[in-house]
């Protein structure tokens, strides 16, 4: 495996790191060995990039045969579209260094986790491709061939969950907001450009309402677009990959016991396999 690094500078200044695990060819293998590659976007609020949903969740997808690369993007005072992109330039640098990477370019998906659900889901629909056509991107060629989404923020709506968007949105007139609000409510925007979706959230989460996930799976099938969901019965917001090694911890270090759910586990293998599925790989 080749760790590789990118800085990514933000439009406000700011700097994100692209970190990309690329798995070397198999020994047996006859000539360069291409392989599917899988963008994580980390959640934090726009406060923090979740070490948790990082580089523990690469080395899942670098185990089932993926490249997996890790965006750590610009957090608050950045507002949008500064997260968006960074995305926009990720994608554009896994697709331009496909060769030497050994990066299938049609084949690059993208998961996000809470906050970055949003910005995943953001690049992955059309809502946005004037915002990234006007900064020098074409918006076709940056938007992900899957999408997977862990507990994501994706309604400023009823269902908001109010900082993270108060984050995203910085300082803003009320005007502005409104638009905002309306722009980055992302279940009003699943069109055909869309991907194919996968999805996950516990019934139970606290912080981000499910009912983000179940608006976004209900825009899915109205507009035709492929989705696989899983709904699990309990659980908080921020699981991981609901393993004790990925959990969350108190102040004395000790395992928060409901971050560890048996039942949760099973989504990165669920999830690998759709993917496999959706590539045909």
């Amino acid at each position: 495996m080749k760790i590789i690094e990118r800085q990514i500078k933000g439009i406000d200044g700011s700097n994100a790191l692209l970190t990309g695990y690329v798995l070397d060819d198999n020994l047996d293998s006859e000539g360069d060995q291409t392989r599917p590659a899988v963008l994580i976007l980390p959640g934090g609020g726009f406060l923090r990039v979740s070490n948790r949903e990082a580089e523990p969740v690469a080395m899942k997808f670098a185990a089932a045969g993926f490249h997996a690369f890790v965006l750590r993007y610009s957090l608050v005072p950045s507002a949008h579209p500064t997260q968006l992109l960074e995305a926009a330039q990720a994608m554009q640098l896994i697709r331009n260094n496909a060769k030497e990477w050994h990066v299938d370019a049609q084949k690059v998906a993208i998961i996000g986790f809470s906050a970055g659900g949003h910005v995943a889901a953001n690049l992955a629909t059309s809502v946005s491709d004037d915002v990234e056509e006007t900064n020098g991107y074409n918006a076709n060629d940056v938007r992900p061939n899957a999408l997977m989404l862990a507990y994501p923020v994706i309604s400023a709506g009823e269902y908001a969950h109010k900082p993270t968007f108060d984050r995203l949105f910085g300082s803003v007139d009320s005007n502005t907001r409104a638009q905002l609000v309306e722009q980055l409510s992302l279940e009003n925007h699943v069109d055909s450009k869309t991907p194919p979706v996968f999805v996950w959230q516990t019934i139970t989460d606290q912080t981000v309402p499910v009912q983000n996930s179940i608006m976004f799976i209900n825009a899915c099938v109205k507009a035709g677009v492929s989705v696989e969901a899983h709904l699990f019965p309990k659980g908080p917001h921020g699981l991981a990959l609901a393993v004790k090694e990925t959990a969350k911890r108190d102040e004395n270090g000790a395992v928060i016991p409901e971050f560890v759910q048996p039942e949760v586990q099973q989504w990165i293998d669920l999830a690998c396999d759709w993917l496999r599925r959706t590539f045909a790989c």
